[in-house]
């Protein structure tokens, strides 16, 4: 709870710092703010296959703020709080997943920052499209709290195994991170239900330069990080009067 609250201290002060504009008056058309949700989907030594453990999604959630910068780019500040869960028993195959066992869960709280392209121009349905797709990506951290799992792993079945059941006690004899960097990049849907208010849908990948993000390495897979990403709906308001650019919006 203490590092939700700093990142939402961090938050208030990325605003606070950005809506100064040298004293001059603010200029809310500039400025958004979107709420969403949807799931966390891990990816990591615990799942079959490269685009994660869909067995084992948890909720997610996340509120933003934006600067739009021009009519194709804007910068966002972003919040989301979830959870990420894996569980080798989830799956049959292959066999020696259900005499592993391990399994982890973390809470997770990531504060990142993102540049963000529109790719039609359209930050502030300047063009009066309902559609506007968007690409973004950028840096950010993520608190997180591994509680892992060993205590149903098959010895007898790993006895011959030994780079298996010596990676793992090196593992549980090791500290998981508190805090991970994470590099968010991702694409998204807007959609206009009025010049101000929309719609949004994204998908977000989170690459990490851990492979402790759910407490096992050396008992697992060493030579592969650990990842995971999200599939989210929302709202996004846009303050200010009318379009940025002063002029009625042209329909399609």
């Amino acid at each position: 709870m203490n590092q939700f609250i700093q990142a939402v201290a961090v938050i208030f002060l990325f605003l606070i710092i950005l809506s100064s504009e040298s004293q001059a008056q603010i200029d809310w058309s500039k400025w958004q703010v979107g709420v969403n949700g949807g799931i966390f989907v891990y990816q990591g030594d615990l799942t079959p296959t490269d685009v994660g453990s869909y067995k084992t999604t948890k909720p997610a959630f996340g509120v933003y703020v934006s600067r739009i910068l021009n009519p194709s780019f804007l910068l966002r500040t972003n919040l989301a709080v979830g959870k990420l869960y894996g569980n080798d028993a989830k799956y049959n195959t292959p066999v020696w997943r259900q005499q592993r066992n391990f399994n982890f869960t973390t809470p997770v709280t990531e504060i990142s920052a993102l540049l963000v392209w529109n790719m039609m121009g359209n930050n502030s349905n300047e063009m009066g499209q309902r559609f506007s797709p968007y690409i973004f990506g950028g840096v950010g951290v993520n608190f997180i709290k591994v509680n892992r799992d060993a205590s149903n792993f098959n010895t007898h079945y790993f006895a011959s195994l030994t780079n298996v059941t010596n990676g793992l006690r090196a593992d549980m004899n090791r500290s998981t991170p508190g805090a991970a960097l994470v590099v968010p990049v991702g694409l998204g849907m807007q959609f206009y239900l009025t010049p101000k208010l929309s719609l949004t849908a994204e998908t977000s990948f989170r690459y990490t330069f851990t492979d402790y993000l759910d407490g096992f390495s050396l008992g697992a897979n060493p030579n592969k990080k650990d990842f995971y990403h999200s599939h989210t709906i929302g709202l996004l308001y846009r303050f200010g009067k009318g379009n940025r650019l002063g002029c009625p919006p042209v329909k399609k």
